[in-house]
């Protein structure tokens, strides 16, 4: 009876923890968009990693216990770090261009792909289900942009190149992830951005008031503090209950993009948008009853440069 209730508890809290934190990170993207409207996106990343980012994963290092930083897989974790960059920046891009709905639909492709880099780089088989499910998610997609030579523009090419890129993030996490520390998977990508940020700044920089510096502080603590209740969701809980949180970034994007930005959807982006969100649940579902792996369950937000592999409850045996 005691496990039924401690089970029933974990399924709740879980999800709602993630509920919190996919808010935390829809607020974080209403004000990078407000930002991007006025400066370079690299000065907004190189600030808010630099006043924020840095002290939360730092922190993070500290209490994952693992002091060493040394990669054995050096040139896999570079690469990671410059796909985690690449994602980072395209992202904040597609915010600064699109409607926050059609960017959360771009991102939405990640387990998508994911699935197919796994057939191509980790030798995993898929089978009629999932290839049906990817392909359902590619209707969605069409169907929310409906692609023409007049519709699709650099900020559509930019988040799918952001969902590319996290997606290869991801599968060289899973590749290497039992074999580097913590530590080493938050700062590599930590290092790299600043560096790369940093080196681009003195061209794009400008001037900003007090105010402008502080929200971009803000953007770096609202990401520390939507990654942390996805962390600890995922931590309480089975990572089946959790990771179909993450579409409710569809919501907010919604709401915020009609409250902040005058933006407006049609019956068409609602039915794409349901459909693609409709082929990740297939994958994450189908993934939770059939793998052991669950390379997609375990994607919280490549977008995070400092997210890395966390313990994941399994409650299978509950």
């Amino acid at each position: 009876m005691a496990n039924q209730i401690k089970q029933g508890n974990s399924i709740i809290k879980g999800p709602l923890l993630a509920l919190a934190g996919y808010v935390v990170f829809s607020s974080h993207d209403v004000i990078l968009k407000v930002l991007g409207s006025d400066y370079s996106i690299f000065q907004i990343i190189f600030f808010a990693m630099l006043f924020s980012y840095v002290p939360f994963s730092m922190a993070r290092v500290l209490d994952s216990g693992h002091s060493s930083i040394r990669a054995k897989n050096l040139k896999l974790v570079l690469f990671r770090s410059f796909l985690m960059v690449g994602s980072l920046v395209s992202a904040f891009l597609a915010f600064s261009m699109l409607p926050l709905v059609d960017v959360y639909v771009l991102l939405f492709t990640t387990p998508l792909i994911i699935s197919v880099m796994a057939i191509l780089f980790l030798n995993e088989k898929v089978y009629f289900f999932r290839w049906f499910s990817i392909l359902l998610g590619l209707i969605g997609i069409i169907i929310v942009l409906r692609p023409t030579t007049h519709s699709i523009n650099i900020g559509h090419l930019l988040g799918l190149s952001a969902a590319f890129c996290g997606a290869g993030s991801a599968i060289i996490s899973r590749k290497i992830g039992n074999s580097e520390s913590t530590a080493t998977l938050i700062i590599y990508p930590l290092i790299t951005t600043i560096f790369v940020t940093g080196c681009i700044l003195p061209f794009v920089y400008k001037t900003m008031p007090i105010e402008d510096l502080g929200l971009m502080f803000l953007i770096g603590v609202l990401a520390q503090v939507g990654q942390l209740f996805i962390l600890f969701a995922y931590r309480i809980s089975n990572a089946a209950y959790v990771a179909p949180m993450q579409y409710s970034q569809i919501i907010w994007a919604i709401i915020f993009g009609s409250l902040f930005f005058n933006e407006s959807i049609d019956q068409w982006v609602i039915i794409g948008s349901t459909i693609t969100i409709l082929s990740g649940l297939l994958i994450l579902w189908r993934e939770a009853k059939t793998s052991k792996n669950r390379p997609n369950l375990r994607t919280r937000n490549t977008r995070m440069v400092s997210s890395a592999s966390a313990p994941v409850r399994d409650t299978s045996n509950d």
